[in-house]
């Protein structure tokens, strides 16, 4: 699962943009983030929604909602912090990914479609299972990703049982 390890490069400027791909390298998503904190592989990125979202899972997501981006370079995922008006934490948003490239101005990743809802009580749910084996058959994910994409969720899963971070404290 491990990938070499990565320090971030220094960047100038703290504004960075945040490029989601499909595995065949298509542009899924892209927004824009604030660097608020780079440490070895670990980069953390301070987003607003710029528009209004419906997801079925999460409900309305107005524009202007807040959310802190976790990201490593070595690691096969990322974790989303929702925050509520007030700054505190509403859930968390976890995603199954390639390790993620950055280059001082933008951070790249291909999303592996294996997501995780961490709701207040800790509780979670794995999402897109299905979505996950249809793309790995449409787009050829090799054994090696399907297995890194495999231990990504269960490293996730033990660091929400076990609190870890970002998943701790959870909801101040």
């Amino acid at each position: 699962m491990n990938a070499p390890s990565q320090s971030a490069p220094t960047v100038e400027s703290n504004e960075v943009i945040v490029r989601v791909l499909k595995h065949d390298g298509s542009e899924h998503r892209r927004w824009s983030g604030r660097i608020e904190k780079q440490e070895s592989s670990l980069i953390v990125l301070e987003a607003e929604f710029d528009v209004d979202v419906s997801h079925h899972l999460l409900g309305e997501i107005k524009r202007g909602t807040r959310l802190i981006e976790y990201y490593w370079l070595d690691r096969w995922y990322n974790v989303f912090r929702f925050l509520h008006d007030d700054g505190s934490t509403r859930l968390y948003y976890c995603n199954v990914i390639k390790p993620p490239t950055f280059d001082g101005s933008s951070l790249t990743y291909v999303d592996l479609d294996i997501d995780v809802v961490v709701r207040p009580d800790y509780s979670y749910e794995v999402l897109d299972l299905e979505e996950f084996k249809a793309n790995s058959e449409a787009y050829g994910y090799s054994d090696e990703e399907k297995a890194n994409a495999a231990a990504a969720l269960a490293a996730l899963i033990g660091m929400i049982q076990a609190r870890q971070f970002p998943f701790q404290p959870l909801f101040p």
